[in-house]
């Protein structure tokens, strides 16, 4: 708004003078004319305004509740901004509708199946050019089971080698004598209690799962199946994919780019990764913390590999042919 401000000083300031300089000199009031209409249009230009959207995006996450729940039970969500230097209001979403309920935190009082669904937030806060807000959130997913028997699995993948716990869980607590763990319609494990543990994971436990409780309740015996529950398994460090950039006018001529993507999916906080390039298995420099490297333009094969020794382990990319035939 300053700036708007000093603009319009100047501009009438500089209007009144060259008034008077065509008042006192009449015979150069055409040219004065031509450069005043061409002043005024350079200098009315609206004043700069502020983005209506952040350039960071809220986070939901789960207080309290399960992300697989009975019907009748509550969950509490938190909503988090990531900037400290300003205020802050949040506003809450069901898939594309937006919730009557405003603050940093919502609770979902004895849910019902139909509000089963997809929850996002967003930060909102107001400037002198209007409301500003942030990118909506990740979803973060609850299903609201109206049934007697669900299987509660973590919201979010499992790593290999990691060990996933899973707890088949019955409506009102109710004393179990078997549960039974099934994947993809296959008995995996059959016990007595609710806890199941499936210890150093590997892509074969990767699938549906589901379970089947069974109590007594004055002498008869309930045996319920829950409903299915996905589980993904995935690689601390995904398959590295090499990508070799030559044609671009942002590298010196006769160089080319060397990018190593990847997925790394570690656990916060996560140990560094080092980053190697390899033309015809021979290693180009030393290793590097980002994932990728300007080289000398030479035919080769080429390749890259991911290195995280504190976790002790490391991934190679495939072979990728530069200027020459393949198979050569």
């Amino acid at each position: 708004m300053t700036h708007h401000f000093i603009m319009t000083g100047f501009f009438s300031f500089a209007l009144s003078r060259l008034l008077d300089f065509r008042i006192k000199y009449p015979p150069f009031n055409a040219t004065l004319n031509n450069g005043l209409s061409n002043f005024i249009l350079h200098c009315k230009q609206k004043p700069l305004s502020a983005p209506s959207e952040a350039p960071f995006r809220a986070v939901v996450e789960m207080v309290s509740g399960d992300s697989r729940i009975f019907s009748g039970e509550s969950v509490r969500l938190k909503c988090s901004v990531p900037d400290v230097r300003s205020s802050w209001s949040h506003l809450w979403f069901r898939g594309s509708e937006q919730l009557l309920q405003r603050g940093q935190h919502l609770v979902l009082w004895e849910m019902k199946v139909k509000e089963s669904g997809k929850y996002y937030c967003k930060g909102v806060r107001d400037s002198q050019v209007g409301d500003i807000k942030t990118l909506l959130s990740l979803p973060l997913e609850i299903n609201v089971d109206g049934g007697w028997v669900i299987l509660q699995v973590p919201p979010e993948p499992s790593l290999v080698s990691d060990t996933l716990k899973v707890m088949c869980r019955a409506r009102g607590k109710p004393p179990l004598h078997e549960v039974i763990l099934y994947k993809d319609a296959v008995e995996v494990m059959r016990q007595n209690g609710p806890y199941f543990y499936l210890t150093n994971l590997t892509h074969e436990e990767q699938g549906v799962y589901s379970c089947r409780a069974s109590w007594d309740i004055d002498r008869r015996t309930h045996s319920v199946i829950s409903a299915d529950a996905s589980v993904q398994i995935l690689d601390v460090l995904s398959l590295p994919v090499l990508e070799i950039v030559a044609d671009s006018d942002l590298i010196p001529a006769n160089k080319m780019k060397l990018i190593c993507h990847l997925q790394y999916n570690a656990r916060a906080p996560a140990p560094p990764i080092n980053y190697y390039f390899y033309k015809n298995d021979n290693r180009l420099g030393t290793a590097t913390s980002e994932n990728h490297d300007l080289v000398r333009q030479t035919p080769g094969q080429y390749s890259c590999r991911a290195k995280v020794p504190v976790l002790g382990i490391s991934r190679w990319s495939e072979l990728k042919s530069f200027g020459q035939a393949i198979g050569t």
